[in-house]
């Protein structure tokens, strides 16, 4: 489809006249929902006329989100998806089934709620949320999975009554608005919990725990913890024992499942085949149902959100939905076609480059502790973050014994090269600083070795623009 002439002046005006709280932070959040309320009432309050699901959390929102869509979408339902930030392309944010929103709308809403704009002045989040809704409800979507932007409480997305609601994790980040401790953000998040509306939470963690139950209480929510439900084993995949027909012990898993034979794993401590994406057997703690898939995402991380998309899964089954846990094969199978990319995303693999779009020393140790043994050869870091960030907690997470390659992205709120190279110098972290994350990148590949492996990491910003380069 050729280009809208006016696509690109129009993000350019939606950039510079809007606060962006990707781009300069705190500045731009608006701690109440008013705003939104009001685009959405002068919309004709596009919100109600859909289906939806909520999910916050501080990690895996973005991983939760598409794959809870790709279920819904392998069921036959028409399904919007809103997540936030972009990486490349601003309609990254707003999907259907898959398929970026037309940049023809973008324009043309855009037109429509200028004077509104110029009178309620919302921040560049507030105007794309209510973007989002109205696009889904002119397409008419049977359902749409809704990412929080920040917290949950106060999120422009907390103005929908969903269906269910999810919380991935909870960890210290944007702690200058949602709390200096867990519990305090925790209780932000639980802010998504509406009143007879069920709660999946991802993670099973006693410091929180008593937060969510006691929200959920209060609201009659039914609260199920995923980790009492479902179990997940990284699986090295062994097509030994095929049936019907003779061994063939050199037959490829994806051959041997496409024919309808059966197949025999062999366990392994963590999903393995990076590049390739993951095998996993899934398990049903209650009855044993066990499902057996091949997924996109490499992250080892991922177990806790897939096992916390399954139980949602459930979760939507009881409450009349056509999904089924059993299509994980093909839900998961390709998640890039969701838009889901930075998530420890394997860009070439001799020599390897992993692209990861971790931000927080929760979500970097995760990143870390899968890369660092997978480097067989030198380990090269293009590394930038934003300022918002607990970057010295970070830095001590990040191996010695790596060349680093430290940068800024290109937006107001990104730490500047010099201070970051100060600080990992602190750390013990030895490199050099570029002007740029295409100079960065393009100085780690030169000296790439075939068995050396190079990790970009450290903000969505730095992993879009490198996304945009290579």
């Amino acid at each position: 489809m050729a280009s809208h002439p006016r696509y690109a002046p129009t993000l350019d005006y939606l950039f510079a006249q809007l606060p962006m709280y990707s781009r300069i932070g705190a500045a731009a959040y608006k701690a109440d929902l008013s705003n939104t309320l009001a685009l959405c009432a002068a919309l004709g309050n596009p919100e109600r006329k859909f289906k939806s699901i909520h999910i916050a959390g501080t990690n895996g929102k973005g991983s939760t989100s598409a794959a809870l869509a790709a279920f819904l979408q392998a069921a036959g339902y028409k399904t919007g998806l809103y997540t936030s930030p972009h990486l490349v392309d601003f309609r990254e944010r707003i999907r259907i089934n898959g398929e970026l929103v037309s940049q023809n709308f973008v324009v043309d809403f855009t037109d429509r709620v200028k004077p509104l704009m110029e009178t309620l002045q919302p921040s560049f989040f507030e105007l794309t949320v209510a973007m989002a809704f109205e696009w889904f409800a002119q397409q008419e979507v049977d359902i749409a999975v809704i990412e929080t932007g920040l917290g949950g409480r106060l999120d422009s997305t907390n103005v929908i009554m969903p269906v269910l609601s999810i919380i991935t994790n909870i960890a210290l980040d944007h702690t200058a608005i949602l709390g200096e401790t867990r519990e305090l953000i925790a209780g932000e998040k639980a802010g998504i919990i509406k009143p007879g509306v069920p709660v999946v939470i991802g993670e099973n963690d006693p410091e929180t725990e008593a937060i969510f139950r006691k929200k959920a209480a209060a609201e009659g929510s039914e609260v199920v913890f995923a980790g009492d439900f479902w179990s997940l084993t990284g699986v090295a995949p062994a097509p030994l024992s095929l049936t019907p027909g003779p061994s063939l012990p050199t037959c490829g898993w994806d051959t041997a499942k496409e024919r309808g034979d059966s197949v025999t794993y062999s366990a392994a401590p963590e999903a393995p085949f990076a590049g390739n994406g993951a095998f996993y057997v899934a398990q049903n703690k209650h009855n044993g149902q066990e499902i057996s898939f091949k997924t996109s995402l490499s992250g080892n991380y991922q177990r806790q959100n897939l096992a916390t998309v399954f139980t949602a899964v459930d979760v939507l089954a009881r409450l009349g939905f056509a999904v089924r846990v059993e299509d994980a094969p093909e839900a998961l199978a390709d998640l890039s076609r969701q838009g889901l990319r930075g998530r420890y995303e394997v860009l070439q693999k001799k020599p390897l480059i992993v692209a990861d779009v971790a931000h927080n020393p929760q979500g970097l140790a995760a990143v870390l502790g899968q890369w660092t043994r997978e480097v067989s050869g030198n380990g090269h870091v293009v590394l930038g973050f934003v300022r918002d960030k607990d970057v010295a907690a970070a830095l001590e997470l990040f191996p010695k014994d790596a060349q680093y390659y430290f940068c800024r992205a290109a937006v107001p709120r990104a730490l500047p090269v010099e201070e970051l190279t100060e600080m990992a110098a602190a750390a013990g972290l030895s490199g050099k600083s570029y002007g740029s994350v295409a100079e960065a990148v393009e100085a780690a590949r030169e000296v790439l070795g075939e068995k050396d492996s190079l990790l970009i990491t450290g903000s969505f910003f730095v992993v879009g623009e490198a996304l945009g380069d290579l």
